[in-house]
Order: structure tokens, then sequence, then C-alpha cells
């Protein structure tokens, strides 16, 4: 077999082993309805030149 090759009998016959319950599986636990709100104390041209730099 070539590289990237695969035989699809050995697809057929994977098997998923896992430990995982649904009962473990956090739904919402993580949501967040808050704000957020960023601060640049840089100015535009002042990234724009440190892009600049970078590119060099």
């Amino acid at each position: 077999m070539g590289f990237g090759s695969y035989d699809e009998s050995e697809q057929e016959n994977q098997t998923l082993d896992s430990d995982l319950d649904s009962a473990t599986v956090d739904d919402g636990e993580a949501d967040h309805d808050g704000d957020v709100e960023f601060e640049f104390e840089a100015s535009t041209d002042d990234l724009l030149e440190k892009l600049e730099e970078i590119k060099d």
C-alpha cells in the first residue's frame, strides 16, 4: 500500500471503546450570558506599524 492508503475492511471493524455515559455530559453548565469589553491602548497607526515590522 502507498502512503495514505488503507484497507477498507479495517475501517468496518473498528469499535469505539469509551466509558462515557450520557449522564456525564454537562449540558449548559458553561453557558455565559454576560458582556465582554476590550480596551485597546495602541492606536490604529501603531498597530499598522507593528504589522509592517512583522511582515519584514
